[in-house]
């Protein structure tokens, strides 16, 4: 993109939270490599910021990068942090955590302060809010049925056993609201799972190894995989392109795998484990025995498992990226191929 066909020029300033995290780096680079060169970056006082400063000292000299330690729940650090601000790309959310109150603190207070600190300051063009598959109900719809824009997002997310969900639900909820409110300018980017170099954990929706040895659960599903620096380049173009104001987009590669397939991949390029492949039906009667039980026991034994998380996770379903392909322009530049061959070689090297 040129300046003329962008929302901001290459010297605007330009706010990324959360810039230390796995992906957050990702987006600064991104930025840095389409020739932005005033970019502001907020890291908490806990962040490890190696990969950051590693990102920023290719680029010494030409490019004006400010690290900001600061905290979204002070009102001052966010009126400091949104400055004449441009463009604002919130990655800062609240993960980690069980409780759904420090969800709803580290998710959608920060948000709020965020936008109020924005809204003062009458310069931003557009407010990138980068959301999750999480916030999908994927409930009651038939088998094989696409997951695309238009699928429902949880009504009840305090229903879900997941923190993360919750707070991410009312945090779009939220900006959402600003939007038709008060006016402000935002599109909502929702990843699938995001991996590469920097992670190792095998995910979810392929199976969990909560019981000592690893339940193969995903089986011929699709994995809504995508490539970190891909997922940044589609967040950054999100930000960038004029006349996408309310839209919401997915972000998941192409030619995903099966849960088998990765599950295999991974065993084949990484190390061998034992797995026990469960199917469907008992899969989903797993879930709802479990969800029973909880019930019965008044929560002694808590909701992890449930049918809102087989639905979430474990219901074969399909996916595309047709949407902001069409209307961003984007399409991923790592193939799925070598995406994992780089992840499976770096988890290697690493263990």
């Amino acid at each position: 993109m040129s300046d003329d066909n962008q929302l901001a020029a290459f010297t605007d300033s330009i706010l990324v939270t959360g810039a230390s995290g796995f992906l957050g780096t990702r987006v600064v680079s991104s930025l840095l490599d389409k020739g932005f060169c005033n970019i502001r970056c907020l890291v908490r006082n806990t962040s490890n910021i190696i990969r950051l400063k590693e990102t920023i000292d290719r680029y010494q000299g030409t490019a004006r990068i400010e690290i900001v330690t600061g905290n979204l729940l002070s009102s001052m650090d966010c009126s400091i942090l949104a400055r004449d601000a441009v463009l604002i790309y919130h990655l800062a959310a609240g993960t980690g955590t069980k409780a759904f109150s420090d969800a709803l603190l580290n998710s959608v207070v920060t948000t709020r302060n965020l936008l109020d600190a924005a809204l003062e300051y009458q310069c931003l063009r557009r407010f990138v809010n980068v959301s999750s598959f999480a916030v999908y109900t994927n409930r009651n719809k038939p088998k094989w049925r696409l997951l695309d824009e238009s699928a429902p997002v949880e009504k009840h997310a305090e229903s879900r056993a997941e923190a993360y969900c919750y707070g991410k639900v009312k945090q779009d909820e939220l900006v959402i609201d600003y939007g038709r409110n008060r006016g402000v300018p935002y599109v909502i980017l929702r990843p699938g799972t995001v991996y590469g170099p920097g992670k190792s954990a095998i995910p979810g929706r392929v199976g969990i190894d909560t019981f000592g040895v690893f339940l193969h659960m995903g089986g011929p599903n699709s994995l809504p995989l995508t490539y970190v620096d891909n997922c940044a380049d589609a967040i950054v173009m999100a930000g960038l392109k004029p006349g996408i104001v309310g839209q919401v987009f997915n972000i998941v590669d192409d030619d995903l795998p099966s849960s088998r397939r990765y599950l295999h991949l991974y065993k084949k390029n990484v190390k061998r484990f034992k797995s026990i492949y469960v199917p469907h039906i008992l899969n989903y009667l797993f879930c709802w025995f479990w969800e029973m039980y909880s019930k019965w026991s008044k929560g002694q034994l808590p909701p992890v498992f449930t049918r809102r998380e087989w639905s979430a996770y474990w219901k074969k379903t399909r996916y595309n990226n047709m949407k902001i392909k069409k209307i961003v322009g984007w399409s991923p530049k790592i193939s799925t191929k070598e995406g994992l061959e780089r992840f499976f070689k770096d988890i290697k090297r690493n263990s």
